[in-house]
């Protein structure tokens, strides 16, 4: 995996400058963390769950109570998972199946390397990110990949656990507890593990990197205000104008890709410079 991933987009000399500014700004920080969102997703061919093209605009929207569900009938749950009859999970299913990680999640995988990132917080299910090899990874709404036990949190890969379709649900073999799917469903309370992850993540932090969402979605919508309440600086990635852009102290225009290759071509350039 090289450090410099490919990307064939053009970016403006005024967008270029703001990038540097903002490379010049993650150099100076402390302790930087990133947060990232659906935006980043698209750029690897997963649509987004709302909005023009969502799945949720497309199919619907899933039970606002599938947590509840799945407690009151875990079994039946599982068989749904196993075997998915909504339009809206196999269209799910089969996006996040093949897609692979973009020019986004790799630069933000080689920021960490480089020391510029500490941590990295997402919105996202699609396992992208630790495809692309970050080794400090938040995932605020679970992994589609893994399985949780609800009792201990423990996380396992499918095939490190057993799965009988004639004896669901399955059960934690370190605790006994019964085990769902790592996607935290509607209903569901962020698993506590993850979320004191998150704040104590944000709490140490000076600087946010934010690429890829709309900051509507909480408790991670929150997270980049905990930086700038205690003095710290965000940066925004995204295409469009979100309702962090204001607030945000340098906000990037355009998509995650492209820029964030070029921040961290800057970045590594601009440590490079300060070493020498």
């Amino acid at each position: 995996m090289t450090d410099l991933p490919h990307t064939t987009f053009a970016l403006g000399t005024d967008l270029d400058a703001e990038i540097r500014r903002a490379a010049e700004t993650l150099i100076a920080a402390r302790r930087a963390v990133a947060l990232t969102g659906a935006g980043l997703s698209v750029e690897s061919g997963i649509p987004p769950f709302r909005g023009p093209g969502g799945i949720w605009t497309k199919y619907g929207e899933p039970p606002m109570d599938g947590y509840q569900r799945f407690l009151r009938d875990p079994a039946a749950a599982w068989r749904e998972q196993l075997a998915p009859r909504a339009d809206w999970m196999r269209a799910l299913t089969e996006a996040v199946r093949d897609a692979k990680p973009n020019a986004g999640h790799l630069a933000l995988a080689a920021l960490e390397r480089h020391g510029l990132l500490a941590a990295l917080i997402t919105q996202n299910i699609d396992d992208l990110h630790r495809q692309a090899g970050h080794a400090n990874l938040l995932e605020i709404h679970g992994n589609h990949r893994l399985l949780r036990c609800l009792a201990c949190s423990a996380r396992f890969e499918p095939h490190g656990i057993d799965v009988d379709p004639d004896d669901l649900p399955p059960h934690c073999p370190q605790c006994g507890g019964v085990v769902k799917g790592d996607v935290v469903v509607f209903g569901e309370p962020i698993p506590a593990d993850v979320l004191q992850g998150c704040y104590a993540a944000v709490a140490s932090a000076d600087c946010m990197l934010v690429a890829g969402t709309s900051a509507t979605v909480y408790p991670a919508a929150e997270l980049p205000y905990e930086v700038l309440r205690a003095g710290g600086v965000v940066i925004e990635v995204n295409l469009d104008a979100s309702e962090l852009s204001e607030a945000a102290t340098i906000s990037l225009r355009g998509p995650g890709g492209p820029v964030l290759v070029r921040l961290l071509e800057h970045a590594t350039a601009l440590a490079r410079a300060e070493a020498s």
